[in-house]
């Protein structure tokens, strides 16, 4: 998945991105006549999304101020699976009466996934994003090489994980399952790397971002990749979603996301929330 999709979109929209102004980007779009832009984004989830912060909800409102639109931004609770959050969020609306949003953020850009949305418009990566492993170095040393060389140390040490996530269905079912009984479930990923910081577990392993925010300043931990043959996902890059034929939204978002990486608004907007970007 490490390609050079942006660079491909770069040039494709390249001309694009050096014509238009902002009252040109936001003439014609469907949420002209309110002046918004309705995005949304995960609920309860840092350093991404949270009571209204994160990174997502700044590039949303970012993103909206290069259209010449405010933002509106709306938390979605996830759904059972990423087919579920894009119908909610994006084509169709929840069921419970909330109507989707202009563009949702957060969302894989996969061609498997697309070919199964053909109601949205998958498009414009803006962060790579991986799993990682943050640990004591006093307690586990470097987790490289294979499952069986990398994760052995978890045989007799404990690692943290968020409960449903990647990681603990990864470390769930590695090598047969030996390291169940030293895999501890948590709430959230900050839960977890503050389990670490007390020694309850001594590692933790979760999306890079997360551990990075979790983190913050303290550097008493090493973070890694978790690179390993066993691992199928190494990474995947995370970009917007719109419905499929919002095709005016879609070229105005392409623009404005390329402008904003090109004067290196994306890069502090991720540094101000502690986390390292990494181009898709």
């Amino acid at each position: 998945m490490k390609n050079n999709r942006l660079q491909t979109l770069l040039m494709a929209v390249g001309i694009l991105a050096a014509t238009l102004t902002h009252a040109a980007t936001a003439e014609g779009l469907a949420t002209q006549q309110e002046g918004l832009l309705r995005v949304a984004v995960y609920k309860d989830f840092p350093p991404y999304a949270d009571a209204g912060k994160g990174v997502d909800v700044a590039l949303g409102r970012e993103l909206a101020r290069r259209l010449g639109l405010d933002a509106e931004i709306v938390a979605y609770a996830a759904d059972e699976d990423m087919n579920d959050d894009l119908r909610n969020m994006v084509w169709k609306g929840h069921y419970l009466g909330t109507r989707p949003a202009d563009v949702m953020l957060h969302v894989p850009v996969d061609e498997r996934l697309a070919e199964r949305n053909e109601q949205v418009k998958i498009f414009g990566p803006y962060h790579l994003e991986s799993l990682a492993i943050a640990r004591d170095p006093a307690r586990v040393g470097p987790v490289t090489g294979s499952a069986a060389r990398a994760l052995e140390v978890f045989t007799r040490e404990k690692v943290g994980v968020e409960t449903e996530s990647l990681a603990d269905g990864f470390l769930l079912s590695v090598l047969h399952g030996r390291l169940r009984e030293n895999v501890v479930h948590f709430t959230t990923v900050a839960d977890a790397v503050a389990a670490m910081q007390r020694g309850d577990v001594a590692a933790v392993m979760a999306t890079q971002a997360e551990i990075e925010a979790a983190l913050g300043q303290q550097t008493r931990f090493s973070v890694g990749p978790v690179d390993m043959p066993e691992l199928r996902i190494k990474g995947w890059p995370l970009g917007m979603a719109i419905k499929r034929d919002n095709t005016q939204l879609g070229e105005a978002l392409t623009a404005a996301m390329i402008e904003i990486q090109r004067d290196g608004t994306l890069d502090r907007i991720f540094a101000e929330h502690g986390i390292t970007r990494r181009t898709p």
